[in-house]
């Protein structure tokens, strides 16, 4: 892409009343539009990072058999009656429309029903067992706080993937690969090493522990306390002693830490199934209740949490494997050899299948290298006169600021191409 055709401008201040490091950078960026409090629009940018992000998810989720689902926003009902979930009573963060009829809805809070429903005509024997069902989908919740930018929204992306087991045994071997897939998925983001599995209160689905997948990071909203020894924490609801004894965890390794909370898997036994009615027949002929589990990440949180991790005072420095180009390539002087030399660069990037994000505005140096940092693409190569009168480009790493003259040769190979 050439930043001359972009759209989107780089701001030298965010909205007054944007008070999270990830909204601030995200939208002096040009990544995100702020549309209202938990809200916001994802820019051709920012767009690129949550694509990446997605397909990083999309990928481990295949690889532990999940087969990937659109459900809709709009939910009926009954069946969300049928699991006692509709009353606000029950639940007080829906966002409920109503059909021209008068037919009450609700608007894509979580997909627990709907999903057991849709597979009711599908999950009818033990040979269709076990299966897993995923989605990557806009959510909507009636939060009270949306302070945080998009770390908590009031419409966000969501992955939520939901297995279905013929057995307990079943089902744990099944979460078991998921939870790996997790530490996968944040392996490849570049936050494995500060992302713990962590005990949690399985709350009304069952007396088993819930897992949350916690990033430690100072503006996290929860308190856990990590055994970085055994690579566990424990959420503080359940720090006493008695819950505790139920972990492989000892309370003396404990130390506590601020976390964001980037995923969490839990058990659902046989709620929903049950209560929607939907069994499986076994080799017997007899029904059978189905035990399901179901996984969720925060799309776009994660990338409010990379966006918070992943920045210095100049602006944000994207992990490469997700950054929305990998190369950044600046043209300083309007010299038609100058010129010439970048276009040809650009070129033979794009054609090794290099995403290169070209900066050739008539706009001073200074300018372009500011947005070149905010931005944070991984790469940045500088054509300039005096880099080609030495036969050489100006190379620069984001992460670590070292920079040096080299060769187009040599910046393809550091590229791997």
């Amino acid at each position: 892409m050439k930043y001359s055709k972009l759209f989107t401008k780089t701001l030298k201040n965010a909205p007054a009343d944007e008070v999270s490091k990830n909204a601030q950078l995200l939208i002096r960026a040009g990544f995100v539009h702020k549309e209202m409090a938990g809200v916001y629009v994802y820019l051709p940018l920012g767009l690129r990072v949550l694509d990446n992000i997605k397909q990083i998810i999309r990928e481990e989720m295949n690889a532990v058999g999940g087969q990937e689902v659109q459900m809709t926003v709009l939910q009926p009902k009954d069946i969300f009656e049928k699991t006692d979930r509709w009353d606000d009573a029950k639940v007080d963060n829906w966002f409920k429309t109503k059909l021209a009829n008068g037919t009450e809805l609700g608007m894509g809070l979580t997909h627990e029903e709907p999903i057991v429903d849709m597979l009711k005509d599908y999950m009818t024997s033990y040979r269709d067992l076990p299966l897993s069902v995923y989605q990557i989908q806009g959510k909507f919740r009636n939060e009270l706080r949306a302070k945080s930018g998009l770390l908590r929204g009031r419409e966000f992306v969501m992955k939520d993937m939901y297995s279905f087991a013929r057995s307990q045994a079943e089902h744990e071997e099944i979460y078991e690969r998921v939870a790996e897939a997790y530490h996968r998925v944040y392996g490849r983001l570049g936050i494995g090493d500060i992302t713990y599995r962590t005990y949690a209160d399985g709350g009304i689905f069952t007396k088993r522990f819930s897992d949350e997948f916690q990033m430690l990071s100072e503006v996290g909203e929860d308190t856990v306390f990590i055994d970085e020894s055994a690579g566990l924490g424990v959420n503080q609801e359940i720090i006493d002693d008695a819950r505790l004894s139920a972990t492989n965890i000892n309370k003396d390794n404990l130390k506590e830490f601020r976390a964001i909370e980037v995923g969490n898997i839990f058990p659902l036994e046989s709620k929903y199934t049950d209560a929607l009615g939907v069994y499986y027949t076994d080799e017997t002929g007899n029904q059978q209740p189905i035990i399901a589990g179901c996984y969720g990440i925060g799309v776009s949180r994660l990338m409010g949490a990379l966006a918070e991790h992943f920045a210095d005072d100049k602006g944000l420095v994207w992990p490469e494997s997700v950054a929305p180009f990998r190369v950044y390539l600046a043209c300083i002087g309007s010299d038609d050899t100058v010129l010439t030399e970048a276009d040809r660069l650009y070129q033979e990037l794009e054609g090794s299948g290099v995403e290169v994000l070209y900066d050739d505005r008539d706009v001073r140096p200074g300018e372009k290298f500011a947005d070149a940092d905010l931005i944070g693409v991984p790469h940045r190569v500088v054509i300039s006169p005096k880099t080609i009168e030495q036969g050489k480009l100006e190379y620069k790493i984001r992460q670590s600021g070292e920079a040096e003259l080299i060769s187009a040769k040599e910046l393809l190979q550091k590229l791997g191409v």
